[in-house]
C-alpha cells in the first residue's frame, strides 16, 4: 500500500506522499504501536511537533518498523517560545535527540506569532539547519501570505510547505490559490475538522453513498483533488486503512464544488487566526 500512495515533489525536490498520519495525542507505547501499525499498512509521512511532546514516540516507531528510514518522511515543528535564532537552533537539535533521528525530512515553524516578530530569526535557523544536514526540507505552518513574502524577501528562501487549517467548513480557497501561484505545497491540519460534526454531514453523506465510500474517505479525497496533503490522525487500524484507501475513486466537479461550498467565514475550529493568534 505504501508504494501506491501518490507522491508530490516540493520546490526543493524533496518528495512527500499526498496523505500522511497526524500524531497529536499519540504518546507512549500505545502511540508507538499505533504509528508502527500505520507505517506497516502503508503510511510514509508522519507528522509531529515539539509541542505535541511525542517526538520520542514517533522516533521509537521509526526504530521499530521494518521500513527503511529513507522511505519515511518525518515532520516536526518549532514552537513559538523558541523562535529566537540561538534557541531555534538548539530546539531543532533537541527535536532530533528526542526522536533519536539524524535528520527530519520536513521541519516547520509552527505559528508565525507576528506580535513577537521573531519568525524571521526562526526561519534563518531553519535555513542553516538545512545547510548542516539536520533537515531536508523547510517550511512553515499557519503562515499568511504576508508572512511568507517577508521570509522570501529577507532571506531569498521560500518555504516548501505551509501547513494550514483546511477542511470543508474552512476551505481556504484564497490561501490555496496563493500557494499554488508561489509553488508552495499546502498541507491540511485537522482535515476532517470536528469529526463528530463533519462525519454526520448529510450533504457529504449523499456523495459518500454514491461512491460507496465513507464520509471521511470522501473528505480526504476532496483534499487530494484540491492538491492538498491531508494528515488525518487516527490510532485505529481500521480507520487508518480507510483514510488512505482513497485512490480508487474520484469526485466530479459538481461534488467538489458542493463540498467546498460548505465553507463558512467562521469555520475555523478554535478561531485561531494567524494574524493575531499566538502559540508558545
Amino acid at each position: 500500500m505504501g508504494n501506491s500512495i501518490p507522491q508530490v515533489t516540493l520546490n526543493d525536490e524533496v518528495t512527500l506522499p499526498v496523505i500522511g498520519l497526524g500524531t497529536y495525542t499519540l504518546k507512549g507505547n500505545e502511540g508507538v504501536n499505533a504509528i508502527v501499525g500505520a507505517i506497516d499498512i502503508g503510511y510514509r509521512l508522519i507528522d509531529t511537533a515539539y509541542n505535541y511532546e511525542n517526538e520520542g514516540t514517533v522516533g521509537e516507531a521509526v526504530k521499530r518498523t521494518g521500513v527503511p528510514r529513507e522511505e519515511l518522511r518525518i515532520t516536526s515543528k518549532l514552537p513559538g517560545r523558541y523562535q529566537a535564532y540561538d534557541k531555534a537552533v538548539t530546539t531543532i537539535q533537541e527535536s532530533l535527540y528526542r526522536a533519536n533521528l539524524d535528520y527530519f525530512d520536513l521541519y516547520l515553524i509552527h505559528w508565525p506569532n507576528p506580535k513577537q516578530d521573531k519568525y524571521l530569526e526562526a526561519w534563518q535557523a531553519l535555513i542553516d539547519a538545512k545547510k548542516w544536514g539536520l533537515i531536508r526540507s523547510i517550511g512553515v505552518s499557519n503562515f499568511l501570505p504576508e508572512h511568507i513574502e517577508r521570509l522570501e524577501k529577507e532571506t531569498g528562501v521560500k518555504p516548501s510547505v505551509n501547513q494550514i487549517e483546511l477542511h470543508p467548513f474552512f476551505n481556504q480557497a484564497q490561501q490555496r490559490k496563493w500557494h499554488e501561484e508561489n509553488n508552495i505545497k499546502t498541507e491540511s491540519w485537522s482535515p476532517l475538522a470536528r469529526a463528530s460534526v463533519l462525519l454526520q454531514n448529510d450533504t457529504i453523506q449523499k456523495i459518500a453513498e454514491r461512491h460507496n465510500k465513507s464520509i471521511s474517505q470522501v473528505i480526504l479525497r476532496w483534499h487530494y483533488q484540491l492538491g492538498a496533503i491531508g494528515i488525518p490522525k487516527s490510532s485505529s487500524p481500521e480507520r487508518q486503512l480507510e483514510n488512505i484507501s482513497i485512490f480508487d475513486f474520484s469526485l466530479d466537479e459538481t461534488e467538489m464544488s458542493i463540498i467546498s461550498g460548505l465553507t463558512r467565514s467562521d469555520g475555523r475550529i478554535n478561531n485561531q487566526d494567524p494574524a493575531t493568534y499566538e502559540e508558545f
